[in-house]
């Protein structure tokens, strides 16, 4: 049966009436306030109630307190066990979650109750939900203006051992029989195999020698495992109960991704393993976790992409809010990060116009589409740049794009359109006597000297010339803050690190730890808003010029304002009577 709480209607009493004056004050500047009375009505119970009967059953628990408590236990990197601990006794979390006495129906949740409900919001993604709602509640709450943001990705770790080659062979291997022993024990599953072979996996003392393999002897190790599953493989090919099994698919994965299966001189099947540059990023890095991929530079894993909002030292307010929030495999390309972000912050209803990101972002089609979306792209252009000193922004160009003159005033005699390419020609006579000959792009020709280019060319110069501007630099000095946001999203919630695996238990921390990072900065600019304390980012020394000004004038009338006051204080009463009703102009 379903159970959930009205949580719009405020108490009749205040929950709070038995705190003293010091303890309460500590709660009112806590986050919990503002996730009882701004996050927790709006969170997406009406999502799960598909999941549960409203007539049978045992009551499930209070589900705003459930869905609260997943996003908190990730906001502050809790275990489970330290997560139900608490939910039972944390009067933070009670004032925050709703619950207002101390039963254990409403105090008291069994881990259990956590991994149904987590599974719940993991395979129908509904995690998504609890970074929207507290992103939008909080941004309208804030007044957060996001026409100006930033992107960039961040590398995670999941729960699961960094394995070579020879490791990963042998866990998946191992990991395939262990499976085949449990379901299919007889003749037909694993009594088919060798009992060499399969003792060489599930054995521990002949296991152990595969840990200790002389870098000399590794090809050789490699072919053995290479062939070992080839025979695994191609002995249960036929039937249907292993193949379907998720173990076996791993095998075939591993199969296709770091072997070549080929024929020898006597016409039966030859294995061989992959040369190392030829194994893709995407391939399989440990079967206990098929979808994490492999970065170059990083390593094995997932990586996060983060878009925030920011201010210049113009713009409010001042709370930098995490606006989107997606999860990829470490061998995706950050180049195909941009748009989703764009858009993902558009339906969110916090549209940026201009967007700061690093080079691998980019790439002129993220520019183009990128201004299809309304957005500036503030990147720089990725590759490298010409070693001349001239380049195709120092020429003159029309509005379709035609040479109108090089950077000396030439004009070229002629111009051709070739598919996507332009040239334009250029005289000997007239570049051999150019002082600027070896620092410019034209290249010799049979008709003459030759300027070729496409758009893409010629917008990626334009754009590389105005790196070189102030205005670039002023604009581009504000994507270094998204690094305090990585590091901030590292230290207080443990995103680099997770207890889970598979894509999707990675992305659902990752999601709701980032909206665990806008709880926590909405709270702090906040709190700061209703002290009374200026911005750290915000100039003081005028203030201070100010009241220093009004000193010397308060001091000189200071004295007056004393006597008058004593004047007024012997006044009889009828007199200050008359006074009054005269008005300020008598008075």
């Amino acid at each position: 049966m379903i159970h959930t709480k009205d949580h719009k209607t405020l108490n009749i009493f205040d929950p709070l009436d038995h705190l003293g004056s010091r303890r309460r004050k500590l709660l009112e500047q806590s986050w919990a306030p503002i996730f009882r009375k701004e996050i927790l009505p709006q969170l997406p119970v009406k999502q799960l109630t598909p999941y549960y009967s409203e007539q049978t059953g045992a009551p499930t628990k209070e589900l705003h307190a459930m869905l609260g408590l997943m996003l908190l236990q990730q906001t502050f990197d809790l275990t489970d066990k330290e997560a139900v601990e608490q939910f039972a006794f944390k009067l933070g979390w009670h004032h925050a979650l709703g619950i207002d006495d101390d039963s254990d129906q409403s105090a008291y949740v069994s881990e259990r109750s956590l991994w149904t409900m987590r599974h719940l919001l993991t395979e129908h993604g509904l995690f998504q939900a609890l970074f929207e709602i507290p992103t939008t509640q909080l941004a309208r709450l804030c007044g957060v203006a996001p026409s100006l943001q930033r992107l960039d990705s961040v590398h995670i770790f999941s729960n699961m051992r960094h394995l070579g080659r020879i490791g990963l062979f042998v866990r998946t291997l191992k990991k395939f029989l262990h499976n085949l022993k449990r379901q299919a024990p007889g003749n037909s599953g694993f009594g088919k195999l060798e009992k060499a072979l399969s003792d060489r996996y599930l054995c521990k003392q002949e296991a152990a020698l595969f840990s200790m393999v002389k870098p000399s002897e590794t090809t050789r190790t490699l072919q053995t495992l290479a062939q070992d599953l080839l025979v695994i493989v191609r002995c249960f090919r036929d039937d249907s109960k292993v193949t379907s099994m998720s173990s076996y698919k791993l095998l075939l994965r591993l199969l296709a991704e770091q072997c070549l299966v080929g024929n020898d001189e006597g016409g039966g099947e030859k294995i061989t393993s992959r040369p190392n540059k030829e194994i893709a990023c995407d391939s399989l890095q440990n079967p206990s976790d098929p979808d994490a991929g492999y970065d170059g530079h990083k390593g094995q894993g997932y990586q996060v992409q983060i878009a925030e909002t920011y201010r210049t030292a113009e713009n409010e307010p001042a709370l930098s809010l995490i606006t989107h929030v997606a999860v990829e495999s470490a061998a995706q390309h950050d180049s195909g990060a941009l748009l989703p972000a764009i858009e993902g912050a558009q339906q969110l209803g916090l549209p940026p116009k201009k967007t700061l990101a690093d080079t691998a972002y980019g790439s002129d089609e993220n520019h183009q589409q990128a201004a299809k979306l309304g957005v500036e792209l503030i990147a720089p252009v990725p590759g490298k740049k010409l070693q001349t000193e001239l380049s195709l922004a120092d020429f003159s160009f029309s509005d379709d794009e035609k040479v109108s003159a090089c950077p000396q005033g030439q004009v070229p005699f002629q111009q051709s359109l070739n598919k996507k390419t332009r040239t334009a020609f250029f005289t000997h006579s007239t570049c051999d006597s150019c002082s600027k000959r070896s620092q410019c792009p034209v290249l010799d020709g049979k008709k003459g000297r030759r300027l070729c280019y496409d758009s893409k060319q010629l917008r990626n110069a334009r754009r590389r010339a105005f790196q070189a501007t102030p205005q670039f630099k002023q604009d581009y000095r504000f994507r270094a803050g998204v690094e305090a946001t990585m590091s901030q999203f590292d230290r207080r919630t443990g995103v680099k690190q997770l207890r889970v695996r598979g894509f999707k238990n990675v992305a659902f921390c990752a999601t709701l730890k980032a909206a665990g990072i806008n709880l926590i900065r909405a709270t702090a600019f906040i709190n700061r808003k209703n002290s009374g304390v200026p911005d750290p980012n915000t100039p003081v020394w005028p203030y201070l010029h100010f009241v220093h000004s009004c000193g010397g004038v308060l001091n000189k009338f200071r004295g007056r304002l004393s006597a008058l006051l004593e004047q007024i204080r012997l006044l009889p009463a009828h007199t200050l009577q008359s006074l009054c009703l005269s008005g300020n102009g008598a008075l």
